[in-house]
C-alpha cells in the first residue's frame, strides 16, 4: 500500500540521519551541538516566576536538554557545556543569572550526556517506556540533585537558612507537574525521531 511505502521511507530517513550523525566529522558534531546550545538558550527565555519564588524560574529549557541527548547522543552533553560556557561569558543565555541556578545548569550537562550515552548504546531503551524512564531519572535525579545542593549553599551564602522541607517546597514541589509535562512531550517527540534499530 502507498501509506506503507511512506512509513518505510520515513523510518529509513530517520535511521540514515542518526547513522550519519554518529559517523560524521567532529566539525559537524560541533555545529549540531552549537545549534542545541542556542535552542536551549532560546527556550530559557520562556520563563516566569511563581509568586514568592525569585530564585528558580519555570522555563522551557529542560525540553531542549532532554532532546539534545536523544538527537545528539553523547554530544548532547557537549551542547550543554557550550550553553553553560557562553552563558558564563556573559551572553544572555540563562533564564536567571543571580547564581542560584548554576547547579541546575551543571545538571543539564549530566542529563544530556546520560540520555545520549544510554540511547546510543542500548537499543532496548528506544521505546516509549525506556525513553520515559531515562528522561524521568535525568530530570529528577541528574538535574534536580545538583541544582538543589548548589541552591542550598547559595541561599546560605546570602543569609537565608533553609531546611530540607523548605528547599523542596521552593525548588521541587512547584515544578513537578510542569517537568512531567515537558518529559511527556519530549518522550513523544523522541519516539517519532529516534530509530529503534541500532545505527552504531
Amino acid at each position: 500500500m502507498e501509506i506503507n511505502r511512506y512509513i518505510e521511507k520515513y523510518r529509513n530517513n530517520r535511521y540514515n540521519f542518526f547513522k550519519w550523525r554518529y559517523e560524521t566529522t567532529y566539525i559537524n558534531k560541533i555545529i549540531l551541538s552549537l545549534g542545541f546550545a542556542f535552542l536551549t538558550a532560546i527556550l530559557a527565555q520562556f520563563k516566569f516566576y511563581l509568586p514568592g519564588n525569585f530564585l528558580v524560574p519555570i522555563t522551557a529549557q529542560t525540553f531542549a536538554v532532554l532532546l539534545a541527548g536523544i538527537i545528539l547522543g553523547k554530544w548532547g552533553g557537549v551542547s550543554q557545556c557550550i550553553y553553560l560556557g557562553f552563558g558564563m561569558m556573559g551572553l544572555p543565555f540563562f533564564a536567571n543569572f543571580t547564581g542560584s541556578t548554576i547547579g541546575y545548569l551543571v545538571g543539564f550537562i549530566l542529563a544530556a550526556f546520560f540520555i545520549g550515552y544510554v540511547s546510543e548504546k542500548y537499543v532496548n531503551y528506544r521505546n516509549i517506556k525506556g525513553i520515559f524512564l531515562l528522561m524521568l531519572f535525568s530530570t529528577f535525579v541528574l538535574i534536580y540533585i545538583p541544582g538543589l545542593i548548589y541552591l542550598y549553599f547559595f541561599m546560605g551564602s546570602i543569609g537565608i537558612s533553609v531546611g530540607i522541607i523548605e528547599i523542596l517546597s521552593i525548588a521541587v514541589l512547584p515544578f513537578i507537574v510542569g517537568d512531567i509535562i515537558k518529559i511527556i512531550g519530549a518522550v513523544l517527540l523522541s519516539r517519532l525521531i529516534i530509530p529503534k534499530r541500532s545505527y552504531i
